[in-house]
């Protein structure tokens, strides 16, 4: 079973970091900062902290595990993380140099259901439990 992790990223302006995906022949979509598990990690958080250096230069501390999708092939762990800098410009993960990867976008999107809507997050059901979590007001609380 493959293993990945995603973080929602909460940064200081209430917002978060996500990843738009463009590629030929499919509609735009977005994504959560993350990716597999790699035999070399001590453990899922440690590959968390790897995988947001190496998509988006940046170093996020994590507060919880937020929700976990599982399939018979695949078990993806998001965490609720916070981030106060990062740098798009200067990543480093090998799927931005492979060719035919299509492009990635990082945009800042505000915490509202009307900004969540806006998007087509990926997995859906993720999306729904953070629009969700923000209709409750879980992310705009004090850090």
């Amino acid at each position: 079973m493959q293993h990945r992790v995603r973080a929602v990223l909460l940064t200081p302006n209430d917002t978060t970091l996500l990843i738009k995906r463009i590629r030929p022949g499919i509609a735009p979509y977005w994504v959560i900062v993350g990716g597999k598990v790699e035999p070399t990690d001590a453990g899922p958080e440690e590959a968390l902290l790897r995988e947001v250096r190496e998509e988006i230069a940046g170093e996020a501390a994590i507060v919880s595990l937020l929700h976990t999708i599982e399939t018979d092939d695949e078990r993806q762990d998001f965490y609720l993380a916070t981030i106060e800098k990062w740098s798009f410009e200067e990543r480093t993960g090998p799927e931005f140099s492979q060719e035919g990867r299509g492009e990635y976008i990082l945009e800042e999107i505000p915490l509202t259901a009307d900004a969540l809507d806006a998007v087509n997050l990926l997995p859906q059901e993720i999306a729904v439990v953070l629009r969700e979590a923000v209709e409750r007001g879980e992310f705009l609380a004090p850090r």
